[in-house]
């Protein structure tokens, strides 16, 4: 199902749920941490889901051990070095990571700056270790409220020119995209393209507010997009990118079934529809998963599963001149060695 002439691309995927259970031991003993488990057997079932959750909410809570072994910058910086080195092991050609400074920073008080910037040098020392282009984006938790979420947004400015994008996530059922106005025009006016999450855990009229308001150029999941053909005129004729996630939303109890999941008829109807991991830890999966095991249980033949790597390539958060490069260094993969 993978065309492997093209970039393998995730946009979605959360460093908070891509922690090693190894290295949530090796760290929880390290700082005299009580974890739910001392092996990672022990710890597997805390963390890494065995199906679907009752919604949104039971789905985060498996990523409270992930952030509790958070004790200090370097652990930060830690896990987001190990995330690019997963992902560049995976067979990535380009990854787009997410994190909220607020919520990895919550558990032990630390400063969200300082989280920040350790994510930063994390994920730049795995980039040029391994290869794996990468590119961040900065979540504002709205869990937290607008005030948290306002002074989460001055810990990301201060390190805005390391950041391609501001994201919103968290409980969207309870706080609603209205309530983060003034912060999206504050993160638009730094220069930072713009993903949502919405209709995931809310309906359409989350995502279209989150395109007509907030500037959103992406939308996390939209799932709840397909009940409003109005708001499907509205993303086709936006480009408005989709980063899906199969395995998740089912997790989430966002779709009751991978056989009614929309993603095949916002492809079919042209829809710039992506296929993403969110958080493969917790999933237990990985993007290989979503494309050759989840993907054609959705009903995506391998021609819509090429038109979701297209997709993915031309919603990147990239400038022409990257874009280009990328393509340029999967050409070069895929050239035999003289």
């Amino acid at each position: 199902m993978i065309d492997t002439q093209l970039p393998f691309i995730d946009l979605h995927r959360h460093l908070e749920g891509c922690v090693r259970l190894e290295t949530m031991l090796a760290l929880a003993e390290q700082h005299s941490l009580q974890l739910p488990g001392n092996t990672v057997d022990a710890l597997h079932p805390h963390v890494v889901l065995a199906g679907p959750q009752a919604d949104l909410v039971g789905f985060l809570d498996r990523l409270k051990w992930m952030i509790f072994v958070l004790r200090d910058p370097d652990a930060c910086r830690r896990i987001a070095y190990e995330c690019v080195q997963d992902s560049a092991a995976e067979g990535l050609d380009y990854l787009e990571l997410r994190f909220s400074p607020l919520f990895m920073a919550q558990p032990h008080g630390l400063n969200p700056a300082d989280v920040t910037a350790a994510v930063i040098d994390g994920a730049k020392a795995a980039e040029r270790d391994f290869g794996l282009t990468t590119r961040l984006i900065g979540i504002m938790s709205r869990t937290f409220g607008p005030e948290s979420c306002l002074a989460e947004l001055e810990a990301l400015l201060e390190h805005r020119h390391e950041l391609r994008a501001l994201d919103l996530a968290g409980d969207e059922a309870r706080w609603p995209g209205e309530l983060y106005y003034e912060h999206f025009k504050r993160g638009r006016d730094a220069g930072w393209q713009v993903t949502v999450h919405a209709g995931e855990a809310g309906g359409a009229a989350n995502v279209r507010y989150a395109i007509e308001h907030l500037g959103a150029t992406r939308i996390g999941h939209g799932i709840r997009a397909i009940d409003d053909p109005s708001l499907i005129e509205l993303i086709a004729h936006r480009g408005i990118g989709l980063e899906v996630n199969l395995t998740s939303n089912l997790q989430t109890n966002t779709v009751q079934t991978l056989t009614t999941h929309p993603l095949a008829s916002f492809l079919q109807n042209n829809l710039l529809a992506s296929i993403n991991t969110d958080d493969p830890i917790i999933s237990g999966i990985d993007l290989h998963y979503e494309f050759h095991e989840a993907a054609p249980t959705a009903g995506i033949t391998p021609a819509l599963a090429k038109r979701a790597q297209e997709n993915a390539l031309a919603t990147a958060f990239l400038s022409p001149s990257e874009r280009q490069t990328i393509l340029q260094r999967k050409a070069a993969k895929q050239s035999p060695t003289p």
